[in-house]
C-alpha cells in the first residue's frame, strides 16, 4: 500500500471521530473580513484567552483541517498567524466587519503600508 492509500483508509475510519471534533458554532468567514480570534494561552498553571484581531488574507482546505491566515499590523510590523479553525486552542471567532475583495488570497497586502492596506467594507452580508 502506498502512503496516500494508508492515510485515506485511516481518515475514512476516523471520519465519525472527526465529525465530533468539528466546531458547529463557527460564523461564516470570508477572505477580506476583519475577525477577532480568541486564542487560549497557558501561562504557568493558568489559562487565559488572548484576542488576536486582523484581516483574513487566506483560507485553506475544508473539513477538519480548515485554516485561516489573519494579518495585523503591530507596532509598524506586519504579523500573520495561521489558525486551525477546529482546534481546541481557538476559544471564539467573531467577525468585526465584512470586507469587499475581488480575489481569493490577499497576499498583495504584504507589500502595502499604512492606509493602503485598508479593505473596503461590504454591507450586503450580515456581520
Amino acid at each position: 500500500m502506498h502512503t496516500k492509500e494508508i492515510i485515506r483508509s485511516i481518515e475514512t475510519e476516523e471520519i465519525e471521530n472527526l465529525k465530533s471534533q468539528k466546531k458547529q458554532e463557527l460564523p461564516l468567514i470570508y477572505v477580506g473580513d476583519t475577525v477577532k480570534v480568541g486564542v487560549r494561552i497557558r501561562e504557568g498553571g493558568k489559562e487565559r484567552i488572548q484576542p488576536y484581531e486582523g484581516t483574513v488574507i487566506a483560507m485553506r482546505n475544508g473539513g477538519i483541517n480548515e485554516t485561516i491566515t489573519v494579518r495585523k499590523i503591530f507596532q509598524g510590523v506586519g504579523v500573520e498567524r495561521v489558525f486551525l479553525l477546529h482546534s481546541p486552542r481557538i476559544a471564539s471567532i467573531t467577525v468585526i466587519r465584512r470586507g469587499r475583495v475581488r480575489r481569493a488570497k490577499l497576499y498583495y497586502l504584504r507589500d502595502r503600508i499604512g492606509k493602503a492596506t485598508r479593505v473596503k467594507q461590504r454591507f450586503d452580508r450580515p456581520v
